[in-house]
Order: structure tokens, then C-alpha cells, then sequence
């Protein structure tokens, strides 16, 4: 039996993904810069389709390399438009990355022109309040508690002690504001990397005094969904014990699905599950979250109805450390945490498509393998 191009055209159509004003931001810092690379772009686009047209070498392999170049020469220190400041990392193959000061908050990892870092609509870009959206920081505490809510680390300023076309590494140390609510000699370090194929994030505790002090940590980390029903999430978490904060006081629960799906309001910690991968039908593309060193957890968070959160256009997976740490003077801990973006094949009518269809299907190239695929087994 064959599939039609409608059918084909159906499953695949890619849906946008989040794509928050918030980082859609003029930047002062580099008009000028920005302004001479688009010009570039434009005429090195032209002169390419030109030569393509008559045999002359590939239009889309001299495009990828401009905006390779003009993603380069838009990195550094910049300002948004409502006065934050945050640095802009590219790599050669154009995929870029954003850090804000302010919070020390990742806002933005694009690959290959796509958005996996969500910001909500609703979010604060003027540092009149935590950024609701990015690779969050929650620390010294998670959730309520003895602090305010999640900490101070999100809402405090972050400076820049290093500082690289492709990594960055910011520095938070103890200030009269946080003294005033957690009196700890503390020096925090978050390195963030654009490497050629993941973003790593480095989360680095130093225990400055003699007495020894307990933290909790995680990234509340937002991600872009094309919707909710386009959305799986994969991992550990079969026989997993969760807790389920949208039942009563909380509640402890057994988990028995392989993949996740969200469909109301969630609230869950997942104790001793930290390996999920995000799977999104909606644009054919996955999302691995590897936590490689210190946090052990992931809790699972929707607003699930709220339209001015834009509850259907992001999922936080957190990479967390639930139960405290309990740091000696002299002493370090680290949270090593990197997201790798790939390829998601769904399942059509019973027929898993290779990689080959879903690179033709997503370029547009119409080759008749694609497009006389047999559905049979």
C-alpha cells in the first residue's frame, strides 16, 4: 500500500515551536555589526542562487557557511532592550546560545534554526523579577522553605569572569542580600559551552569557610514544545517512585508508564530518575537531557490550561538534587548538566521512517524513494 504526499505532508508538517519575544531583543551593542552582516548575507545569497542556477556549486552550503559567519560576528557581551545585559555564544556550524546575567539564566539554545530553550510570554525581561523561562538556577533551595522560593541565585546578578566566542563563566559570591537571608561563605561558578554538537552546563559550589553548610540545586529548565499532545517524554521512569504534588498535600505514587505524556496540571519529582529525552512529533525532533554529575532527579512541571503562561508551548524537565548536600569547609560539589538535540522518527500507520526520509521530508528534496515509501511491513 502506498502512503499519499498528503498523508506524509500531515504527519510531518512541522509545527512552530515556542519562540519567546523575550529573546527577540534589538541589540545596541552590535547594530552596526548586525546591520553590514544581513547586507552580507543578502548579496552572498543572490550572487549564490545565481551561480547555482547555472551549475555553479550549492546555494544552501554557501548560505549555511554567511550565516555561520554572521552568527560569529554577533557574539559577546550585548544588552536587551529593556537594559539586561547577557553574552551570545555561535559556533562555526551558526547554532547560538544566550546567557543572561541576571539569574545566570540560559534563555536560548537554537540548532540548525531551531529553538529548544522556552522562555513563558509572561516573563520579566527588566530584572524587576526572576526570568520565568531558560536553564533556571533554584539555589541554595529548591521550592519553598526556609529562603524565599527556589533561592536567590535567579535573582541575583551574575558576573562574567571569563569569556569566549563559544563558552562563557559566570561567577556569583556572597553579597549583603544574600547574607541578609543565608549567611554562608559560598562561591558559585556556572560555565556554559556551545560545543560542536551539545550545550554543557557546569554548575560548580565551593564551600569558602570552615563550617560546613546544605544546599539543594537544580535548573528549572524550560523547553520548547510544538503542543503538548506532539510531546513524549522518555526515560527510567517505569517502576519509578514519584512525588505527586497536585494530590492533596502531596503524594507518593508509582509510576507505570515508559514514556511520559502530559495532559493535566503537573507537579512531580521523580527520585532517582535523570536521564529524559524530550521527543517532540510536532517537528520531528528529540531533546537528550544528560546529567552526568551531581543532580540526581528530574521533576516535571505544566501549568497545564494556563494560556498566559503559554502552557502548551513548553515543558520544564528539571535536572535537580532533591536531598541536600551537605558541603565541608574547602569542599566542592558539581552539577554537570548538557542537552544534545537530534532527529525524532515518529511511528506512521505502523511504519518507523529512516533517517534518509525524514532528512528529504524536512529539506523539501521530493526524492521518489521518499515519496513511494511502502507502508507494508
Amino acid at each position: 500500500m502506498k502512503l499519499s504526499l498528503a498523508l506524509l505532508a500531515s504527519a510531518f508538517a512541522a509545527t512552530s515551536a515556542f519562540s519567546p519575544a523575550a529573546t527577540q531583543v534589538s541589540i545596541s551593542r552590535s547594530s552596526t555589526t548586525s546591520l553590514n552582516a544581513s547586507r552580507n548575507r543578502d548579496k552572498v545569497v543572490s550572487r549564490s542562487k545565481w551561480a547555482a542556477s547555472r551549475g555553479y556549486g550549492s546555494a544552501t552550503a554557501a548560505v549555511a557557511d554567511v550565516d555561520a559567519d554572521v552568527a560569529a560576528a554577533n557574539t559577546g557581551l550585548m544588552t536587551n532592550a529593556e537594559g539586561l545585559e547577557y553574552v551570545r555564544l555561535a559556533n562555526s556550524a551558526g547554532d547560538t546560545s544566550d546567557i543572561y546575567l541576571y539569574g545566570g539564566v540560559v534563555t536560548s539554545y537554537v540548532v540548525g534554526g531551531q529553538e529548544y530553550i522556552a522562555v513563558r510570554p509572561d516573563a520579566k525581561m527588566d530584572g524587576s523579577k526572576p526570568i520565568s523561562g531558560g536553564l533556571s538556577h533554584c539555589w541554595p533551595q529548591f521550592g519553598p522553605g526556609a529562603i524565599q522560593q527556589h533561592g536567590f541565585a535567579r535573582n541575583v546578578n551574575w558576573t562574567v569572569k571569563s569569556m569566549t566566542d563559544t563558552t562563557v563563566e559566570l561567577e556569583m559570591a556572597p553579597s549583603d542580600y544574600t547574607k541578609a537571608m543565608w549567611d554562608k561563605e559560598f562561591l558559585c561558578t556556572f560555565t556554559v559551552a556551545l560545543e560542536d554538537d551539545k550545550l554543557s552546563t557546569k554548575m560548580l559550589v565551593e564551600n569558602k569557610g570552615e563550617e560546613s553548610f546544605d544546599f539543594q540545586a537544580a535548573l528549572h529548565s524550560y523547553f520548547t514544545v510544538s503542543a503538548l499532545d506532539n510531546l513524549s517524554i522518555a526515560g527510567s521512569f517505569a517502576g519509578k517512585e514519584f512525588l505527586n504534588k497536585m494530590v492533596g498535600e502531596g503524594e507518593m505514587q508509582t509510576e507505570e508508564r515508559e514514556e511520559i505524556t502530559i495532559s493535566e496540571e503537573y507537579d512531580r519529582v521523580y527520585m532517582g530518575v535523570n536521564d529524559p529525552v524530550l521527543k517532540d512529533s510536532g517537528i520531528g525532533k528529540s531533546l537528550t537531557v544528560m546529567n552526568t554529575a551531581g543532580y540526581e532527579d528530574t521533576v516535571l512541571w505544566n501549568p497545564y490550561g494556563n494560556e498566559g503562561m503559554g502552557y502548551n508551548n513548553f515543558v520544564c524537565v528539571e535536572s535537580v538534587k532533591f536531598n541536600p548536600v551537605t558541603l565541608e569547609g574547602g569542599k566542592s560539589w558539581t552539577g554537570d548538566m548538557a542537552l544534545k538535540a537530534g532527529d525524532f522518527i515518529p511511528n506512521i500507520s505502523g511504519q518507523l521512517f529512516d533517517n534518509h526520509f525524514v532528512h528529504c521530508f524536512s529539506h523539501h528534496c521530493g526524492c521518489q524513494r521518499c515519496f513511494s515509501i511502502d507502508s507494508s511491513p
